[in-house]
This record gives structure tokens, sequence and C-alpha cells, in this order.
């Protein structure tokens, strides 16, 4: 099996970095671009069909590899794929949250129904509480998707980790999916990088979301309560801070938490004095800690409850550290000062 999930991961990277070139020509030809506005800092319009080439480059390899014979890989990449149509409709026409939302939804029960469940109280709730975590997790990984190289980096760090996890409990079909989608991320990046020549937009963003959550999902099932939680928490850490900040910092600021702004993590961060690639490899290396504590804990090398701390710790000296002595984040939730080489879409 090891060699079957070295050829598709080698057949993902290839696909993923060969698709763009066209699909970037072909977006600029449709003018499906990010054009520079608002609280948009990219200097000029910028193709938003990256996400292609990484769906092509994750679901292609993986059906060749394993057919459709497992019931609970053809489900997750089957949903996703439809996740990333949803997202490029509303790249180029916007859809209304509930619309985006109800797809989600539909599609999340139906990886449950295949099977994919995390236990944590052991009754039926268990099915609702995994699609609302598909669904809100699918959308928080949307969210990371703001600065250039910051999400693909992110993703590329997690899935590999996420792999590695998998293989370790016997998961090799998941895991080659994982490898899939790490090695589809690495042919985007060199594309993706600042300065980006083109985006993965909302098709790449859900997509890369929702197959993050289903892995951790299916990774997490059958395990103690404390386990589940931990094995959900770990490799989703970096997308659940960035989403709790920014909601957090909007509503205090008596925002709308869906309103567009410059206050993730990433943009904190940029503001701290860091630059736009390093802003996305510390955003890597921090996916690197949480996902080593997953694989941790898998191995029996630390415990559930321990792993769990150490990330909130993380995330707790990570906050103070992007605040200013009074208390206040450094960069305000609403700023009409624009962010230099900072680029936030409609999130």
């Amino acid at each position: 099996m090891s060699g079957t999930i070295a050829l598709a991961s080698g057949a993902a990277c290839a696909l993923s970095a060969t698709a763009v070139v066209p699909l970037r020509r072909l977006a600029v030809r449709w003018n499906l671009t990010d054009d520079p506005g608002g609280h948009k800092v990219h200097a000029r319009p910028t193709p938003y069909v990256g996400g292609i080439a990484i769906v092509t480059g994750t679901v292609v390899p993986t059906l060749v590899a394993l057919g459709l014979a497992d019931l609970q890989i053809t489900a997750i990449l089957l949903a996703a794929a439809a996740v990333s149509v949803l997202g490029l409709i509303d790249d180029i026409a916007p859809l209304r949250a509930v619309t985006r939302l109800a797809v989600e939804t539909v599609v999340a029960i139906g990886v449950v129904l295949s099977g994919v469940q995390a236990t944590v109280t052991g009754t039926w709730l268990d099915g609702v509480l995994t699609v609302v975590w598909i669904v809100v997790m699918t959308n928080s990984f949307n969210l990371l998707d703001n600065m250039d190289g910051a999400l693909g980096t992110v993703t590329a760090v997690t899935a590999a980790l996420l792999a590695a996890t998998a293989l370790a409990q016997g998961h090799t079909a998941l895991a080659l999916l994982l490898c899939a989608l790490t090695c589809a991320c690495l042919g985007f990046l060199p594309y993706n990088w600042e300065p980006a020549r083109v985006f993965m937009g909302d098709s790449g963003s859900l997509f890369i979301g929702f197959t993050l959550a289903c892995s951790a999902a299916v990774l997490s099932g059958g395990r103690s309560p404390d386990a589940t939680v931990a094995g959900l928490f770990l490799p989703t850490f970096l997308a659940t801070l960035d989403t709790c900040v920014v909601f957090v910092s909007r509503m205090l600021a008596g925002r709308s938490p869906l309103q567009g702004g410059t206050d993730h993590v990433s943009h904190r961060l940029r503001r701290a004095g860091l630059g736009v690639r390093a802003v996305a490899a510390a955003l890597g290396a921090i996916a690197a800690i949480s996902g080593a504590l997953c694989l941790a804990m898998v191995l029996d090398r630390v415990s559930p409850l321990v792993a769990t701390a150490a990330a909130c710790a993380i995330a707790v000296v990570l906050t103070c550290l992007l605040r200013d002595g009074r208390g206040r984040p450094r960069i305000p939730a609403l700023s009409s000062e624009p962010l230099p080489k900072i680029r936030e879409r409609r999130h």
C-alpha cells in the first residue's frame, strides 16, 4: 500500500501544479478574478480558480487508486466535491449564507449516514453533533484563506500529520486521501506564495475544510469521549482559534461576525511585524505543533487531556502576544487603514 500512496501523492502534486496554468488563463479570459477594492489590497485582478486544481489533484488519484470500494472515502470525496462546486458558484455569484449552510448541511448528513461519526455521547446525538461540527469547520477553514500562502501551508501540514495519524490507526485508505490532499496543496503553493498569481477561492477552501473535518471525524470514531474531543480539536486547532478570535473581536466591536475585516490571526501576526511569507510559515508551524500533539496522543505518548491542555496553552499565549498592554487587540476589529500586502476577501 505504501507504493500506491507514493504514486498517488506524486500524481496529486503533478496534476495540481499542471492544472493551475490553464485554469489561470481561462479565469483571466472569463473574468473570474478577485478584483482590488474595499479592504482587499492586492494590486491587480487575481484569478480565484486555483481550488479546482487542488480538488482535481486530490480526487482523481484517490479514486484511481481506491476506486469506489470504500464507502466512507467515496462519500467524503463526493460530498467534498459538491461543496467545492458550491464554493465555485459562490465565487462567481455570491450566494446567501443560508443557502451555503443548507447545502453544506445536506452533504454533511450524507457523509454521516455513510458511517463517518465522532463518538462523543454514545447516542444518536453524535450524528447531529458530527454534522454541525463538519459544517462549522468547513467554514472555519474557509475563513483562513485570507492571505497569500496561508491556507495552502496550513492544509499541507495538517493533512500530512493527519495522514500519519491515519496510518498509525490502520486507516490506509484515508491516509492515501490525505497524502493526495497534502501533495495537491504543495503543487498549488508555488502559484499562491506571496505575491500570489492565483487564489484558491471558496471552491478550494471549502473543499479543504470539509475534507479535513470529515477525516478528523473518521479518526476520532470509536474512541473515548475525551480522546474523541481531542482528536477533533487538535487537527483543526488553528481554524477553531481563528474563528473564535474573529467572532469575539467583531462582536465586541459591535459588528456582524459575518462582515469582512482584517482581524484574523494572520492579520494580527502581520501587524505585529511579520512579513506575508513569515506569517504563512508561522501558521504552518502552529498547525504542525497541534497536529503533532494529535499524533502523539494516538501513539499513546501523551494523554488526550495533556494534548488538549497544551493546545489551549498555545492559544492563550498567542492571544496574549497579539494584544497590547491594555488588553486590546494589536490590530483593531475595524480599521480604516489599509494593511500593506494583506488580502482579505469577504470574510
